[in-house]
């Protein structure tokens, strides 16, 4: 996510009949989550005739920012999501059918769900007991399920397309965001429970299949790749979209509204799709067009792009906040009409995500860091390159406050719920691995990052494991620097610059 603008913080009861609903399979995709289950093969027989007794799945996977995100007994295989998206700020039909497979045997188990009406909640067909308990939707199924089996929830609301919350950071407002003709999505950080019922964790990823109907006249997008449009007899659409590949709920997009969708390509070939609605088309379109030279700045630096397309919703919205949505990164109009400085720091902010934050996934929320830093240091590191502010005087700048945002809003690594998206995590995140670069060098720094990209892809990563990786690949521990860098309480001594301070604290 990105703040347009800011130097040095950043970003922006209808009946029910369900549309059509069903589980669609998909290999199992969670690769370094927080334990929170065992796997293992099918249990050859009823849960209770082979190993421990079924047992309530935990309602959180244990991430100490947010104890409470993600699930516990299931891993999911696939969402499978229906909406019949009526007009804008109005209420409508909705489904989720969610394809998982236990990792325990399971009396019960949770969903991360908030707001919305509930209707009704199967499992594997039969009615299931669901009850609320804050963001958790709590599942009784029938009959407890063996570990090992592969189940499906489906779950029956109506969705609430004004329901959003706020954050006193960076996110500011976030879940759903209304636009003048539809809606989009920002579900960063727990946005997503407002939208469908998900096991919401950055490092918890699944595909997902989509089926939004529109009425006539307006267009859905969705991540990932248009299957197919269906043109009902009373002249409604419903889009077909799939993910491709893997997501973590918090990168989820769907939006709704009078749009164009402008077709190019990027290296290689690479499908290049932005989302643009119909009036602003024209105006944006200059900054957009410079994409694919974005891509392959990038490339050259990170190696090749890890998803199969990618393209710029452009939001028609007031939100001052851009969002790297998986393969369809959100950006606010206003990032797209101003200055071309400001509009590429954005734009390549954004791509620079789906490296690092999309592809490598963070391993749990105090990594933010990872993801937030690099994506901030690639766009002072591009901007710097192409008419923007010099770099090393963008990082002295940060190095003088860097004391006041320890003391703030804790260390790199440091942050606390309320501090999670405060400028640490980008600007003294991003000075993080300038001081690296300074330490090791250009040449190996380079080798380190392209080595992190390539590695993790498609995997969560944390900050320990960056900093095995960096020590392996330059060939000395870098512990001892790296750790007072990301956890202590004042910010050392910047390699190669012994004229830098930090200002005094204040309170």
């Amino acid at each position: 996510m990105e703040i347009a603008k800011r130097p040095l913080s950043r970003r922006t009861a209808l009946a029910l009949t369900l549309v059509g609903a069903g589980a669609v399979g998909g290999a199992a995709v969670l690769a370094g989550t927080l334990p929170h289950g065992t796997g293992g093969p099918p249990a050859p027989g009823p849960a209770a005739s082979s190993g421990p007794p079924a047992a309530p799945g935990a309602p959180g996977i244990g991430d100490p920012l947010m104890p409470l995100a993600g699930n516990g007994g299931y891993a999911v295989r696939r969402y499978t999501l229906d909406f019949d998206w009526r007009a804008p700020r109005t209420p409508f039909e909705a489904g989720a059918t969610i394809s998982a497979s236990a990792t325990q045997a399971l009396s019960r188990f949770d969903l991360d769900f908030a707001g919305n009406t509930l209707h009704r909640v199967t499992v594997d067909g039969a009615p299931a007991a669901a009850r609320r308990d804050g963001d958790e939707l709590v599942v009784t199924p029938a009959r407890p399920i063996p570990r090992g089996r592969p189940f499906t929830v489906h779950v029956a609301y109506t969705a609430d397309p004004t329901q959003g919350r706020h954050r006193d950071d960076a996110i500011q407002d976030y879940g759903w965001v209304p636009t003048p003709d539809g809606t989009l999505v920002c579900a960063q950080p727990d946005g997503a429970r407002m939208v469908f019922p998900a096991d919401d964790h950055p490092s918890l990823r699944a595909p997902v299949t989509f089926h939004i109907t529109t009425p006539a006249g307006l267009s859905a997008v969705a991540n990932g790749r248009l299957v197919g449009t269906d043109r009902r007899p009373d002249g409604r659409v419903r889009w077909t979209y799939d993910s491709e590949q893997p997501i973590a709920a918090q990168l989820v997009q769907l939006a709704i509204g009078r749009f164009t969708f402008a077709d190019s390509s990027g290296p290689r070939g690479l499908p290049v799709r932005d989302v643009v609605p119909d009036g602003l088309v024209t105006d944006t379109e200059e900054y957009r067009s410079l994409t694919p030279h974005h891509l392959e700045w990038l490339e050259r630096r990170l190696g090749p792009y890890p998803f199969r397309r990618y393209g710029v919703l452009v939001g028609d919205t007031d939100l001052p906040v851009a969002l790297e949505t998986q393969s369809l990164s959100v950006l606010p109009r206003d990032d797209l009409l101003g200055d071309r400085v400001d509009a590429e720091r954005n734009l390549v902010h954004e791509l620079t995500h789906h490296w690092t934050g999309d592809s490598v996934a963070i391993r749990r929320w105090s990594d933010l860091w990872l993801s937030e830093g690099h994506a901030r240091f690639y766009e002072r590191l591009y901007s710097d390159e192409h008419g923007g502010a010099d770099l090393e005087s963008v990082m002295r700048a940060a190095y003088e406050q860097h004391d006041q945002w320890r003391h703030d809003e804790g260390a790199p690594a440091e942050p606390t719920g309320d501090t999670l998206f405060k400028v640490m995590r980008y600007d003294g995140s991003a000075l993080v691995l300038f001081a690296l670069r300074e330490k090791v060098g250009e040449e190996t720094f380079d080798r380190i990052e392209r080595a992190w990209v390539t590695e993790y892809r498609g995997r969560a990563a944390g900050t320990r494991d960056f900093v095995r990786l960096a020590s392996r690949v330059a060939g000395e521990d870098l512990g001892p620097f790296l750790t007072p860098w990301l956890h202590g309480p004042r910010t050392p001594p910047m390699p190669g610059h012994p004229d830098w301070r930090p200002d005094p604290v204040g309170e």
